[in-house]
């Protein structure tokens, strides 16, 4: 008997799943809920090729006919594709689906995803991002700029990881937007908490409430106030020195002129005399490790071919988001001892 593909029912099946597995759809941690389609953990089911609607995805050009024979040709199993229940649009997928129906068939593996048209969207911008033939640079901005529109109170760094652009594109999208002129003062990061852009009023509340009740606890005070328990607990030492709660702002350098990049041979020469790595094995392994992965010369981009310049371009944008975390975490780890 055929099944009957209601977003009520699908709803409830798919939500139930993720609740099951650990997954809360209301929790506001997770990047997306791109991590539970990768975990595996989504139920599939087969779905009638004739149900769905090649709508939902933010590739905005077509792909070749070539690489959907070639999917077609491939003999082998693909991903399941990521169906929005409320629509039917295929939200991640739309090539597999024109490979299935040239290879003749009616039935195709789904995952549904159950949410309203925007969260959907990220989903598919992230799914469309993280795996597969890559999105465009522009289909990406475009998608990050209905990002900004539709969720204005999410950092550009939640953003950024969602569509596989830097954090300060992102920003650079934002102030060029609409949302710019209203935007909030608070900011939603990736990891679920929303701290303000400008803390000053809240370090002053802060203050008072300090003064009104010296044993009153620092993340009592905190959430009263909505700064951080960190800020608060700033405040109380410049409360206890004589200082104003709120940092004097400082004024704004002039802009630097353009600094030379670094030579990275020049880099690896010094690191290299470093006694704290060279007289050491897991320096010594990090420094065989900096070799290896140290770009150095022009990258031959003439030679390469055009039906790989996706697949080398993804791969160039994946290594550079890697890089960049690795250089935050070495700069964090500067900081702390500073």
């Amino acid at each position: 008997m055929e099944h009957e593909y209601s977003s009520h029912s699908i709803a409830h099946r798919r939500t139930a799943s993720l609740q099951n597995q650990g997954f809360d759809c209301d929790r506001q941690d997770l990047p997306s809920p791109w991590r539970a389609y990768q975990s595996g953990v989504v139920p599939t089911e087969m779905v009638p090729i004739s149900r769905l609607r090649l709508g939902g995805s933010p590739r905005t050009g077509d792909v070749s006919a070539e690489h959907i024979r070639v999917l077609a040709r491939a003999g082998v199993p693909m991903p399941p594709i990521i169906v929005h229940c409320g629509t039917m649009c295929v939200l991640d997928g739309v090539q597999r689906v024109r490979a299935a129906t040239l290879s003749a068939r009616d039935h195709i593996e789904a995952q549904f995803f159950d949410g309203d048209e925007n969260e959907a969207f990220v989903l598919a911008v992230e799914a469309n991002t993280a795996h597969g033939l890559p999105l465009s640079t522009a289909d990406r901005k475009a998608a990050a700029a209905r990002i900004v529109l539709t969720h204005p109170t999410r950092s550009d760094r939640w953003i950024a990881a969602i569509s596989g652009l830097t954090a300060s594109t992102v920003g650079e999208i934002r102030r060029r937007s609409t949302v710019e002129a209203a935007r909030s003062n608070t900011r939603l990061g990736r990891d679920g908490r929303t701290r303000p852009l400008d803390s000053s009023e809240g370090r002053r509340l802060a203050g008072e409430l300090m003064r009104a009740d010296p044993d009153r606890s620092l993340r009592d005070i905190a959430r009263a106030a909505g700064i951080a328990p960190s800020t608060v607990l700033d405040v109380r030492n410049r409360i206890s020195s004589g200082e104003d709660p709120v940092p004097v702002r400082k004024s704004v350098p002039a802009p630097r002129r353009p600094v030379a990049e670094p030579d990275p041979l020049e880099i690896m020469r010094t690191l290299c005399k470093d006694p704290s790595l060279r007289l050491t094995e897991a320096g010594r392994t990090l420094l065989r490790w900096l070799d290896a992965h140290t770009v150095t010369g022009e990258p031959p981009v003439a030679d390469v071919p055009s039906h790989c310049a996706a697949a080398i371009a993804a791969l160039a944008r994946h290594n550079a988001r890697f890089w960049s975390e690795f250089g935050d975490r070495v700069s964090d780890l500067d900081d702390q001892h500073k």
